[in-house]
């Protein structure tokens, strides 16, 4: 963008905000919108179908997460592989154990309080190759909805989202809920509209329901999915894991694996509430997690002490020290530690992401 563009849109910004010239304009991040690459069957090269979700899919976290666990992703055109080889998934890239990262994502996204959604790529359904169309549409909507109307209980109470419900076909139910909410015809005309003079030839009522393009593909594509989610969830457990997850992601990974946690399935109450805000600020394991950043800063702060106070008394070291100013730096690091080893501290982090207790250096212990 152009200095000059860069002027309008501030201007117009602080304008249309009214704030004060001098004060900053700040633009916040209010949406994520992950990008999901599907593809149709290839049976030449072994690739079963990822064609199931339509353009714009929202899940709520126990969905969403199995997502990110699984970070499954469908064949792109410049690779030849397909599966579970995410961002989460690079192994060799991350010295820390997968579900530490994992852990850190579900409460920053739990105090956060950001919804999920998911916009297509590749395909959707097996019959349209969309390849990054969409994913460049999506902000273009996105930006001319209001903060209502990006709410997603909005959208499902006015008949813009829809849910995806398990069915039968053939053999053992199709766990399509799996899939979330997806967006409806009414969502096209009413949203898409606002860019498109037709929307709905842009996107077509088979695009919104993929699996009427070809209902073998989509079961397939469904199957498809949980046999991933299966296998990455097992991974936790042989390489141990599950036992530094968390509740809520100790409870998804089971069902990953099991299709049940403590003979309660996906859609049981107890387990949605160890999703939700209230759940995780009230519970013990997220009061573990502050107690644990509250050592950590500790820790922090008395080595810091230990040397400034070694380097400030060095006869060789007094010019330098005069220079810097550590004496007076002392203080304030002498400060700091009295104020971190104080009880009001913890409620200092209270809503903040904290410190998985796995985390603590050797010898540190909350």
């Amino acid at each position: 963008m152009s200095p000059r563009e860069t002027y309008l849109v501030e201007t117009a910004t602080r304008l249309q905000r009214r704030i004060p010239v001098g004060e900053p304009v700040l633009n916040p991040v209010t949406s994520v919108i992950a990008g999901r690459r599907n593809n149709p069957p290839d049976p030449v090269a072994r690739i079963r179908s990822l064609a199931v979700y339509n353009p714009i899919h929202y899940m709520e976290l126990p969905e969403l997460f199995m997502e990110f666990i699984c970070s499954m992703t469908g064949k792109s055109p410049s690779t030849t592989g397909a599966g579970s080889e995410g961002a989460l998934t690079k192994g060799p890239f991350n010295s820390m154990p997968l579900i530490v990262d994992l852990n850190n994502a579900l409460v920053s996204w739990i105090l956060t309080g950001y919804d999920g959604f998911l916009s297509s790529a590749g395909h959707v359904g097996p019959k349209y190759r969309v390849d990054h169309d969409i994913s460049l549409l999506v902000p273009e909507i996105w930006c001319r909805m209001t903060a209502h109307e990006r709410d997603p209980a909005f959208l499902i109470k006015n008949g813009y989202l829809e849910k995806c419900e398990d069915f039968l076909h053939s053999g053992p139910p199709v766990l399509a809920s799996r899939l979330g909410y997806r967006i409806t015809m009414r969502f096209v005309i009413t949203f898409f509209g606002r860019v498109f003079n037709h929307p709905n030839t842009v996107i077509t009522p088979d695009m919104l329901r993929p699996e009427n393009q070809d209902w073998e593909v989509f079961v397939d594509g469904i199957e498809n999915i949980i046999d991933t989610h299966r296998d990455v969830a097992a991974k936790y457990f042989r390489d141990g894991g599950i036992d530094l997850a968390c509740p809520p992601l100790k409870a998804l990974l089971h069902i990953m694996l099991e299709n049940n946690y403590d003979g309660k399935g996906l859609d049981h109450p107890e387990i949605r509430r160890l999703f939700t805000y209230e759940d995780l600020v009230g519970s013990s394991w997220y009061a573990s997690r502050l107690a644990a950043k509250q050592e950590l800063d500790v820790w922090s702060s008395r080595r810091n002490i230990g040397y400034l106070e070694k380097f400030v008394t060095e006869r060789k070291n007094h010019e330098v020290a005069a220079h810097l100013g550590l004496t007076s730096r002392l203080a304030q690091a002498r400060q700091q530690l009295k104020d971190r080893v104080a009880p009001e501290y913890l409620q200092f982090l209270h809503g903040t992401i904290g410190l998985d207790p796995a985390c603590l250096p050797k010898g540190v212990k909350a």
